[in-house]
């Protein structure tokens, strides 16, 4: 049963993943609920295990049908993939509960611009090209990778507005760009967690599979409908994580 149970929430956790982010606002909370006496850092490498497959084929799939400024994001990529590493190892040092109860506001700001801005990622308008484009890029990769290592709810959700924000990509594209970049940091952090023996590969394997088959509709879905579809559903993840994270940060 607990097969069953964690392979449906990893099959969710991709195909809302593959679109936008926020997978893990899923899968973590179904897999402390069935294990609930496991190593939270087990639990957080069987996660990593899992969700990499699907982030990885998802940004496969964008690859084929969307415009990928590669020359940009390969160091945003590295950039995220060492930052989270960075993030990874300081968070073995200090807490990060300071983090806990600002988490819920930065989001809420997220989102409410994005709302007053009615025309924000709705055409592809790049603001940036060459080493320019490169720089900013790679900016966003070593803060949002090092926010994944150290801390990590929102992930998806921070890298798409930022290339929205940032770049001015649509949310289309911007959800492939953050796709690539999600992976290498959650390659990061996977690496640190095989390290230390904290995954269960046994459970990996299954919801691998799972999250894959959520990621390929996923992806299928958001390129059907295209930049505003992902712009709803990138407002529903955000708003879920504003009630997310401000119920652990105040009530629980």
């Amino acid at each position: 049963m607990d097969y069953v149970i964690v392979s449906l929430a990893s099959l969710f956790a991709g195909f809302v993943d593959a679109i936008v982010g926020g997978g893990g606002l899923i899968l973590v909370p179904a897999l402390f609920a069935t294990f609930p006496t496991a190593h939270p850092a087990t639990l957080f490498g069987t996660n990593k295990g899992a969700s990499i497959w699907g982030t990885g084929i998802a940004t496969w799939q964008y690859s084929r049908r969307v415009e990928m400024r590669w020359a940009a994001l390969w160091p945003a990529a590295l950039a995220g993939l060492v930052a989270s590493f960075a993030g990874a190892w300081l968070v073995s040092v200090i807490s990060p509960d300071f983090l806990r109860k600002a988490l819920p506001f930065v989001l809420l700001a997220v989102m409410l611009y994005t709302l007053a801005k009615k025309e924000l990622g709705r055409t592809h308008k790049p603001r940036f090209a060459g080493r320019h484009e490169q720089l900013v890029a790679a900016g966003i990769g070593l803060l949002i990778g090092f926010y994944d290592g150290f801390f990590g709810p929102g992930t998806g959700s921070f890298l798409v507005f930022l290339f929205v924000r940032l770049l001015g990509y649509d949310f289309l594209s911007a959800s492939a760009a953050a796709k690539l970049v999600n992976t290498a940091t959650n390659l990061s952090a996977l690496a640190l967690f095989i390290s230390k023996g904290h995954i269960w590969w046994h459970f990996v394997l299954v919801m691998a599979v799972a999250n894959v088959a959520g990621s390929l509709l996923g992806t299928r879905l958001a390129l059907k409908h295209g930049t505003g579809f992902v712009r709803v559903v990138f407002l529903l993840v955000v708003s879920a994580l504003i009630l997310k994270t401000g119920y652990d940060a105040f009530l629980r």
